[in-house]
């Protein structure tokens, strides 16, 4: 079996492309529902997940299905990964914004709690042209054709009702020498996934939303999606001194590990050790405002505020002033969006980080639960 024959699960009590490893080419896009009515919203669905079914499975194009908008001889298909698709891993996962539970389509009574336009931080530079949206794709695959030739098979069958707002192509790096992949500043991102993957109970706990309380019933087997588009200055970065980029952080470049760790090293783990921040009470290791020590200070008051992290790096050429246009899609899940993303995002305003970094674009999201069988399909809860 090859790479490309792999196929993930499409059913199940959760989307895909949430708990898997990060494949190595993926997309992001969001769009507005110009759906006519209620009716054609729930038909929209039900053809978002056939078409996601067909395409995550892999093979011939389904019998009978070509053109219907009048064009002669217009294939299903449109050949980009030749006369039959295999499955590469691809995953996609259709998440619903706030604006889709305006008055349009008599959703208002249904939206998760805490779902929202997204913030705007300190520090931030946002474009309204390329925050929020309706729905978002967030389709990714082990190669990058598989990802556009996936993204143009669901954008032409759902065209009568979806109208694209803003895209963003994103890549993962293979492990370098071994471990986490790394981000354009060159280290590993996404280390603390370990400690919640490894463990089911943390899972249920960080990462699917329940109903209950203020949630809505439809909710349960979601999941909180946060998307933020963020430059890199990575010209900038590349002119300070190995010493000061780890002291940002708080972890050692080539191993990934925390400059302030456990004593007992094991070679080829030490990323994952957790920190020893009560050696260094007064930050001379670690400092105070470094990244992961204000993100988790490891002390158990910040257990709760935990994220499932799923960041892409990206490459869009260069920017009008001439500098490379690089950056991270900054992707994770939660629970809950202000008890996770929104607290520690509120911890690291005017950490020292921000001075090469500009989040610019991006918007909060809910993934939908998952189908059960054949029959069901992605939003049913929500519009039944």
């Amino acid at each position: 079996m090859t790479d490309h024959d792999i196929a993930v699960p499409f059913e199940g009590a959760h989307q895909a492309g949430i708990l898997e490893p990060p494949q190595r080419a993926a997309v992001v896009a969001a769009f507005l529902v110009t759906a006519a009515d209620r009716p054609a919203l729930r038909r929209m669905f039900q053809t978002l997940t056939a078409t996601i079914r067909y395409l995550v499975a892999g093979g011939d194009a389904p019998a009978g299905r070509g053109s219907d908008d009048g064009l002669v001889s217009t294939p299903y298909e449109n050949g980009v990964l030749g006369p039959g698709t295999m499955p590469d891993g691809l995953t996609v996962t259709v998440s619903v914004g706030a604006s889709l539970f305006d008055d349009r389509f008599g959703l208002a009574g249904v939206k998760p709690a805490r779902l929202r336009a997204m913030d705007e931080f300190p520090n931030d530079a946002l474009d309204p042209e390329r925050c929020d949206g309706d729905l978002l794709l967030q389709i990714c695959a082990d190669h990058r054709d598989t990802v556009l030739h996936a993204l143009r098979i669901l954008m032409r069958a759902t065209r009568a009702d979806l109208q694209v707002l803003w895209q963003m192509e994103g890549f993962t790096s293979p492990p370098r020498p071994s471990g986490t992949p790394r981000n354009l500043f060159g280290f590993k991102d996404g280390t603390a996934n370990k400690e919640i993957l490894d463990r089911a109970d943390l899972v249920d706990q960080l990462v699917w939303t329940q109903a209950g309380g203020d949630e809505p019933a439809w909710v349960t087997g979601g999941s909180y999606h946060v998307v933020r588009l963020i430059r890199m200055f990575v010209e900038f970065w590349d002119r300070i001194s190995i010493n000061e980029q780890q002291r940002i952080f708080g972890r050692d470049r080539n191993t990934g590990g925390p400059l302030s760790g456990r004593r007992e090293r094991v070679p080829g783990e030490e990323e994952f050790q957790i920190p020893s921040y009560h050696r260094d009470a007064h930050g001379n290791t670690v400092p105070l405002n470094a990244h992961i020590r204000l993100a988790n200070p490891h002390d158990g008051t910040a257990d709760d505020r935990r994220m499932l992290r799923r960041a892409f790096n990206y490459s869009a050429g260069i920017e009008p002033n001439g500098q490379l246009d690089m950056g991270m899609i900054f992707i994770c899940f939660n629970a809950d969006l202000d008890q996770q993303f929104v607290a520690v995002q509120t911890l690291l305003i005017d950490e020292p980080l921000v001075d090469y970094i500009s989040p610019f674009g991006g918007g909060y999201f809910f993934a939908l639960p998952g189908v059960c069988d054949a029959d069901d399909w992605l939003g049913r809860g929500m519009l039944d």
